[in-house]
């Protein structure tokens, strides 16, 4: 298990570029097994969990070609389904959550999937029905093996067909969308996920030859076709690692400007943040954070404590609330966190307190943060990343501490974050592996 060494308490400067979006990296990977012809992707991101399953693509069969650093070819004409059958798949499947997005491209083309109960973080359930739901729907036929936690899916007759999705879940949809873009006859998918990284992988889609419509909403049609072509395809930078790097900015009182973020995609991730007292300026298509001694929380227009909550797309996205709510810790004023989605994404503010922070944490969902106005700094601990996002808040807590932490279990950050401690060292962090 690998630690970072944290001393805390130093400004940092500089430029940081986003790495590409791990959470459309795994649908648009997924996507290379829809046709026999070669796709190029770019910005793909170095990190653990896009590895996994670009080794397991190789594993499949697809032909894998890194073209450059962060630029990879891949052609899927001579897929081994054998392959399948074996413990490796089923071992590798399980080990990461992304992998269940397979299933939606290996039925649309090859009518049979095979998956192992996929893992992922911690954060609570996170059930398939949505998924599942979807394939039975255009007439999939499942049977699950209770005793060895394995799903086999007969898809060799896919139809379209009205769904109402009973959630608006982005890999759900992502895994309906690739199966229904080779069924027979026309599919309608209504609450469909509408998040940036599902129109990428729809726009994607349609330059190969699928014909969907309504991306961008929540009504999607897709008129099923007989094949798909190959294509290039150029992915966002990460949402998440920018509303990150805006908290460290502002919880580190440093200057940094975090380049190519392609802004009007980004939702309401700055108003939030400027919500919490955070001065952000527009250069063009980057953001500028300048170096704030204090920041206030606004609260609503009656007075009241402001709540920031997750919700589908448009709304806040939920990948960032531990972000809101360690850059709060600091900052003057009150909120309310309201993590609707997940039960156990809040259980890190533990940590947060043994650092000194102000924190009531009201059940699984909700806490309350006081912020400390800098009145009092947070001290260095020894601490342990539960999941990807709860690791980067710890980490940003840490830079910002006074003396020095200790972070264990930093796997988890680098499932997420690629080379985050170099790109931290070049912005003057003290930060070493352990």
């Amino acid at each position: 298990m690998g630690s970072f060494r944290v001393n805390g308490g130093i400004k940092l400067k500089g430029e940081i570029i986003p790495q590409g979006a791990k959470n459309e990296a795994l649908q648009i990977l997924c996507a290379v097994l829809l046709t026999p012809e070669k796709v190029t992707i770019e910005k793909i991101p170095n990190i653990v969990d896009v590895n996994k399953l670009i080794d397991l693509l190789s594993d499949m069969g697809v032909k894998v070609t890194k073209e450059g650093a962060e630029t990879y070819t891949f052609q899927a004409n001579e897929v081994n389904l054998d392959f399948m059958e074996t413990e490796e798949y089923l071992k590798k499947a399980s080990a990461l959550r992304g992998s269940v997005m397979l299933l939606g491209p290996l039925l649309a083309r090859f009518g049979t999937g095979k998956l192992s109960k996929p893992g992922g973080d911690k954060i609570g359930r996170r059930r398939m029905d949505t998924h599942f739901t979807g394939f039975q729907k255009l007439g999939a036929k499942f049977n699950y093996d209770a005793k060895n936690e394995i799903f086999h899916i007969d898809g060799k007759k896919l139809k379209g067909c009205y769904m109402l999705l009973d959630e608006a879940s982005v890999t759900g949809t992502a895994n309906i969308v690739m199966a229904a873009a080779m069924a027979e006859g026309t599919t309608t998918i209504y609450n469909a996920a509408c998040e940036p990284y599902l129109q990428q992988l729809c726009d994607m889609l349609n330059r190969m030859g699928a014909k969907i419509s309504g991306v961008g909403s929540n009504l999607l049609t897709i008129e099923g076709v007989k094949k798909l072509g190959g294509t290039t395809h150029k992915m966002l930078p990460d949402m998440i690692e920018i509303g990150s790097f805006i908290g460290l900015a502002a919880m580190t009182q440093s200057e940094i400007t975090i380049k190519d973020c392609q802004i009007p995609r980004l939702g309401i991730i700055p108003e939030t943040f400027r919500r919490m007292g955070i001065q952000l300026e527009f250069r063009g298509d980057d953001i500028f954070v300048p170096a704030q001694k204090h920041y206030e929380i606004e609260t609503f227009i009656d007075g009241s404590i402001l709540t920031v909550a997750d919700a589908i797309w448009p709304g806040f996205t939920p990948d960032l609330l531990s972000i809101v709510l360690v850059t709060a810790t600091q900052a003057k004023g009150t909120v309310l966190v309201h993590q609707k989605m997940f039960e156990s994404r809040l259980f890190f503010v533990d940590k947060l307190i043994d650092m000194g922070a102000q924190i009531i944490l009201c059940d699984p969902h909700r806490a309350t943060v006081i912020g400390l106005d800098r009145k009092t700094e947070l001290r260095g601990i020894r601490m342990t990343s539960p999941d990807i996002r709860a690791g980067v808040a710890l980490l940003i807590a840490a830079l910002s501490a006074n003396g020095t932490s200790i972070i264990d279990n930093i796997e988890q950050i680098d499932r997420g974050y690629q080379n985050i401690d170099d790109r931290l060292r070049a912005l003057g962090a003290d930060i070493e592996r352990i």
